[in-house]
């Protein structure tokens, strides 16, 4: 690696207080159309559709039940859906221009602003859901998805779900909901934008969480666009939904100081590709006004 590449500054980074946030018209923006982001959605959940039937068949091959499949069958079925996911957002950005990591928000924002508008989205966000929970008068625990992926059947089934919910997930839902599907949207109406993907975010996770969860994830998908639209930048929300993941899948396992070891390893590893992104794209370090 060149030293100039060694020398690329970390995502989250100090700049001009006077730096303008990315907005609707400015010269990054690929130009989406709206009505692109629900074929990128169907496309992506379609292509996980058959992904997952293909493994289900490769793995009946060798000899996995069908009625009650391995663990590994799960987790490179739910791999197979966020993959299929990236890749439709990145067709579709494709028909309207090359795309770069920029468009969707894959940019450096400055840091502490970035952390005050993370904290303050994730302190509405708990407190949404603290309301919401105590109007229904139940108390939902939020083991479905751990117990799907067969956490519980093995130590390196653990791992992997653990590596799966609190690295995989994040950054290719954020890519998909905040990086393309609500990019799209935002040209329409960033306000409807900001609802519409929220509703759909916590609509895909019916499947995976307890119905008492749904409400209050949507408004935490509208909450990420928000903070994406207050950044300037995918990074603070990819970080703040690692951090909700680490927390809801530790609290599953009942586990303590492991939750802030796997949320740093996750943010490491974010960390380490977002500079790998700048050294390969060199994407400015664009920021939100204060």
């Amino acid at each position: 690696m060149s030293s100039e590449a060694a020398s690329i500054p970390p995502p989250l980074q100090s700049a001009p207080d006077d730096a303008p946030a990315p907005r609707r018209g400015d010269g990054d923006d690929p130009g989406w159309r709206p009505i692109t982001s629900l074929f990128a959605l169907l496309a992506g959940f379609g292509g996980a559709i058959v992904g997952a039937i293909v493994v289900g068949l490769i793995a009946g091959l060798f000899g996995a039940s069908l009625t009650d499949p391995p663990p590994s069958v799960a987790i490179i079925g739910t791999v197979v859906q966020d993959v299929c996911l990236v890749a439709a957002a990145l067709f579709f950005a494709r028909l309207a221009a090359r795309p770069r990591p920029s468009h969707f928000g894959l940019r450096a924002t400055r840091l502490w602003p970035a952390v005050g508008w993370a904290a303050l989205a994730y302190a509405t966000f708990y407190a949404f859901t603290a309301a919401w929970v105590a109007l229904l008068g139940t108390k939902p625990v939020d083991e479905n998805l751990p117990k799907q992926l067969g956490a519980d059947k093995s130590t390196v089934a653990l791992i992997a779900v653990a590596l799966l919910v609190s690295v995989v997930a994040p950054l290719a839902e954020e890519f998909f909901f905040r990086g393309y599907f609500y990019g799209a949207l935002r040209n329409w109406n960033v306000l409807g934008a900001t609802l519409t993907t929220g509703l759909v975010f916590g609509g895909i996770h019916a499947g995976s969480a307890q119905w008492e969860f749904l409400l209050p994830l949507a408004f935490f998908g509208a909450a990420l666009c928000w903070l994406r639209e207050r950044t300037g930048s995918l990074y603070p929300g990819i970080v703040l939904h690692c951090a909700n993941n680490s927390i809801a899948f530790g609290v599953s396992q009942h586990w303590g100081w492991e939750i802030g070891a796997l949320f740093l390893g996750s943010v490491a590893v974010f960390w380490v590709l977002a500079i790998l992104i700048r050294a390969r794209w060199g994407e400015p370090a664009v920021v939100a006004a204060t």
